[in-house]
């Protein structure tokens, strides 16, 4: 402890972190832990020398305060340093998941018309082509090996910059969210959205200086780019770096560990590992768990084979965190705890009446994480918000009589796999347009690894017998990023509906919910 911490010399999100390094800058905050740079470690004197090389190059690439820098580059060192240069330059950070493909990555691009975007090196013809289409004066790549063009220029820079003054209501980044129609919406956060956001998050979870997150999320959404980073920060603490998740990588890593924040996926993982016990978890003070539904099952299975009941939090791109299970207190199963404070969450009817204790309504939030609203999209914005500023999530729950959350469904017939969103419509429009295909339906299913798997119901024109489901998938596979593409394809002559002619998804994935379900004991393997 004993850290002195100084005011942040403006609104930006940078100036606050900076305001909270430690005394001694040569402290570790990031050690690569897997990749072709394993072992190589970044200090506190490194943040600050490496983002402003890079924030060097970003204004000499005509970066100006505002301007959108849309990132797709695999998860490393320089990354975080690109994210943090580019709220040091005053810009917009604008993460994309490395699984986008070519036609996601050009809507990115047109929507949010970015001043500069960076890719991995490999894929540098496809995207300055992309940004030729989309108006993007600038290109440039960066490397998991420290290497790109942005890496090169930043060695031609100098170590120190003016880190740009913003106010609290200026735009940090923009992520992409979607509903389940139409494509996606960039939500704004400002840099008190996520300043405030993660303030509360180190004083609620105990961050300390000594802590040494476990990090094998990615860095291209609010779980892992703003949570995982960002409360390390703030403590002047440390972070083991792994690219992805990988649990014979995270078994070795643990003893090194204090926390650790995955998705459920992470866990199921975990515990299907036969190594994995109290033994790899005895340094640990804290497990945390979100970005898609722990299984009451999963909680207690983790309990008891390690001792530790772990954190479940509740949360969502336009408002970074909302919800979680106490530090010190119980942490039920099923549930994502309290509103977080200066977090206001009511419940509501049909009719938008406020209920009571016990009464499952559809959740709606107010405080100062929540976003500033959609890039481009007032009327999308001005749908989804009260007129009192509380914000309608689309998740169905309730808050029990002790006040707990209750996450019991989403009104949005979103899927949650493996932690990443998938929006029915979006893998719906593609199947729609394969040859032989009348309509299709696409839902998630119970998956015992990664909470929901993406189905789909598929209904085929007569005589299309060579519509199969390998090829459903290869031709899904070839359009959208992997974690979109269905598990399973089955075909019908006629998908059911209901007197108003709508799809009845929810008879569907009743009919196919034990899919993914593991044998029952006594039971023939795959029965």
């Amino acid at each position: 402890m004993g850290e002195t911490v100084t005011a942040p010399a403006s609104g930006n999100l940078y100036h606050l972190f900076e305001s909270r390094f430690p005394a001694d800058r040569t402290r570790r905050f990031l050690t690569l832990e897997d990749g072709p740079r394993q072992g190589v470690y970044y200090t506190y004197a490194d943040i600050d020398a490496v983002s402003a090389r890079f924030a060097n190059v970003l204004v000499a690439m005509g970066v100006k305060p505002g301007d959108r820098v849309a990132v797709q580059v695999e998860k490393s060192a320089e990354n975080v340093m690109l994210f943090l240069a580019v709220l040091r330059a005053g810009a917009v950070y604008l993460p994309l998941n490395t699984a986008y493909r070519r036609g996601e990555i050009a809507y990115f691009l047109e929507d949010a018309g970015p001043a500069l975007v960076v890719c991995r090196p490999e894929d540098e013809a496809e995207m300055r082509e992309l940004a030729a289409a989309a108006g993007v004066p600038q290109v440039a790549t960066l490397g998991v090996a420290a290497d790109g063009s942005l890496a090169e220029a930043g060695l031609e820079q100098p170590t120190t910059f003016a880190t740009v003054p913003r106010e609290k209501d200026d735009l940090a980044a923009i992520l992409y969210t979607s509903g389940t129609t139409g494509r996606s919406k960039g939500a704004m956060m400002t840099h008190w959205n996520l300043g405030s956001n993660l303030l509360t998050l180190h004083d609620c979870w105990g961050f300390r200086p000594d802590d040494v997150l476990l990090h094998a999320l990615p860095v291209f959404h609010t779980h892992g780019l703003f949570v995982g980073l960002g409360t390390v920060l703030l403590a002047g603490g440390s972070l083991l770096f792994l690219s992805r998740f990988d649990a014979d990588a995270v078994l070795r890593l643990l003893p090194a560990a204090t926390l650790m924040m995955g998705v459920p996926t992470f866990y199921t993982r975990l515990l299907a590992h036969p190594a994995f016990g109290r033994a790899q978890a005895a340094t640990m003070r804290l497990f945390i768990s979100g970005s898609a539904p722990l299984l009451a099952d999963t909680h207690r299975a983790f309990q008891e084979r390690t001792g530790h009941a772990i954190l479940e939090r509740y949360g969502m791109t336009e408002a970074c965190m909302i919800t979680s299970n106490p530090l010190e207190g119980d942490r039920i199963p099923g549930t994502v705890g309290f509103p977080l404070p200066g977090v206001e969450l009511r419940v509501v009817g049909e009719d938008g009446a406020v209920l009571g204790p016990e009464e499952t309504g559809v959740i709606e939030i107010r405080g100062p994480n929540l976003f500033k609203g959609y890039w481009n999209r007032p009327d999308k914005t001005a749908e989804e918000m009260r007129p009192d500023g509380f914000f309608i999530t689309g998740d169905v729950g309730k808050v029990d009589a002790r006040g707990y959350v209750h996450i019991v469904g989403r009104a949005k017939d979103l899927i949650i796999s493996g932690g990443f969103n998938v929006y029915p419509k979006e893998v719906e429009t593609v199947l729609d347009a394969l040859p032989g295909v009348v309509e299709s339906a696409v839902f998630g299913l119970p998956h015992p690894d990664l909470g929901e798997a993406v189905a789909a119901v598929v209904q085929k024109h007569p005589g299309q017998d060579g519509l199969t489901e390998a090829a459903v998938i290869a031709a899904v596979k070839a359009e959208l990023a992997g974690f979109k593409v269905p598990k399973r394809v089955w075909f019908v002559p006629e998908l059911p509906r209901n007197t108003m002619g709508k799809v009845q998804k929810a008879l569907l994935r009743d009919t196919h919910r034990s899919t993914f379900a593991p044998p029952t004991p006594g039971s023939p393997a795959g029965a």
